[in-house]
């Protein structure tokens, strides 16, 4: 007879929400430096002309926006993907294959995109609100999904090596896997995306904005990687290390 535990449905809103609270000003950063027409600043300067101009809350500006948006596309994204992948867990013989996982977090991440594109425009317009004159200012006042089949897949690999156990540091591993593959296969999405929700009306539309970026040349796509990476890895680090902690401490718990 043999225990498990596995995530409550809600675990992966918390998580995401804890993560949220340490990489926000990174999260800041890499919006103004995706929203310049040119590339005038790198991460640390622009991080010193925020806290210059507007002080050190600046950097969390926006934050009752993330956390908004982390309690609806990340949560239902994880109860989407975990609850089903438990479910199947349980009455198949062995972990689901890569190509399933993949599809699943699609749907999750899809279904989470729908639930909270509203707060994630509002989160990237109040972030971006600090580097516009006060006259254009919109004074918000509050508030591509591989990565978790990502994070599975390479904790599944990690395990399977057999030199480690389903510990801390198996979590760190594939957690820090998961961040630097979607750090790197989103960016250009997150670019454009970035600059469709601050922008004023100046792209009619998705393929508008992209032949816009394009003019930038290939470089433009990836105008932030180093901060986005330094947010998003450590944000994915975070999250699936709460969200092993709250599983393994607090989950319903499967005997079998």
């Amino acid at each position: 007879m043999t225990e498990k535990r596995v995530s409550r449905w809600y675990f992966g809103g918390i998580a995401s929400c804890g993560a949220a609270c340490c990489t926000h000003p990174l999260d800041l950063i890499k919006v103004h430096l995706q929203t310049q027409q040119e590339v005038k600043m790198r991460m640390v300067g622009m991080a010193v002309h925020v806290v210059k101009s507007n002080g050190v809350l600046a950097l969390y500006s926006g934050l009752s926006a993330s956390l908004c948006r982390q309690m609806s596309y990340s949560l239902t994204r994880f109860a989407i993907y975990e609850t089903v992948r438990d479910m199947i867990g349980t009455t198949s013989q062995g972990p689901m294959p890569f190509y399933q996982k993949v599809l699943l977090g699609a749907f999750g991440g899809f279904t989470g995109g729908f639930v909270g594109t509203p707060a994630d425009m509002v989160n990237v317009r109040m972030q971006n609100d600090v580097k516009l004159p006060p006259e254009l200012r919109r004074n918000y006042k509050h508030a591509v999904d591989g990565l978790l089949a990502c994070y599975d897949q390479a904790k599944q690999l990690v395990l399977g090596t057999g030199m480690m156990g389903d510990n801390i540091l198996t979590h760190f591993m594939s957690s820090f896997i998961a961040g630097g593959c979607a750090t790197f296969l989103c960016q250009p999405l997150d670019v454009v995306k970035t600059r469709l929700m601050s922008s004023k009306g100046e792209y009619t539309g998705v393929t508008h904005c992209l032949r816009e970026t394009a003019k930038l040349g290939p470089k433009a796509f990836y105008k932030g990687l180093v901060p986005a990476g330094i947010r998003l890895i450590p944000h994915t680090v975070l999250t699936f290390m709460f969200l092993e902690q709250l599983k393994s401490h607090f989950g319903i718990r499967i005997i079998s």
